[in-house]
């Protein structure tokens, strides 16, 4: 979580808009809590997957984070937070953000609003800056 924290500091520093296309799961949903809404859009084909953060305990098995999960619920701004409640808060189990779920919290990207962000940073997909073999949210312990 540290690696997206710091991350999603420097795109939102950068002031360039963004992109969801595609899948974004775990630890990059922290994308809506870092970079203004107002430079963020979401195409047709994104989905946003949101789980528990997990930390490895001393045996080396993935447990759930309980202040690590709050540090997550934390970050997201507040329609988001509500809508991850309402399906049930953050557990080991992937929920899914998308279709009109998702175009109620981030806005749609439209043919006018694509082209002013034809440079945006893409996250999700094809165009997916993180690779999705990035290990889910983590935490150390605290």
């Amino acid at each position: 979580m540290k690696d997206y924290t710091t991350h999603f500091q420097q795109v939102r520093d950068s002031g360039e808009p963004v992109v969801i296309s595609g899948t974004c799961v775990s630890a990059c949903t922290m994308v809506l809590g870092f970079v203004p809404s107002d430079r963020i859009c979401a195409t047709d084909k994104a989905a946003l997957g949101f789980h528990a953060a997990w930390m490895f305990d001393n045996s080396g098995k993935r447990v759930v984070s309980a202040s690590g999960t709050q540090d997550l619920m934390n970050t997201y701004p507040a329609p988001v937070r509500a809508w991850i409640a309402r399906h049930g808060g953050l557990t080991p189990k992937m929920i899914y953000l998308r279709g009109r779920d998702l175009a109620a919290i981030v806005a749609p990207c439209n043919s006018s609003r694509v082209a002013s962000v034809s440079r945006a940073k893409r996250f999700g997909g094809v165009h997916q800056v993180a690779d999705t073999n990035t290990p889910r949210a983590s935490f150390d312990r605290r």
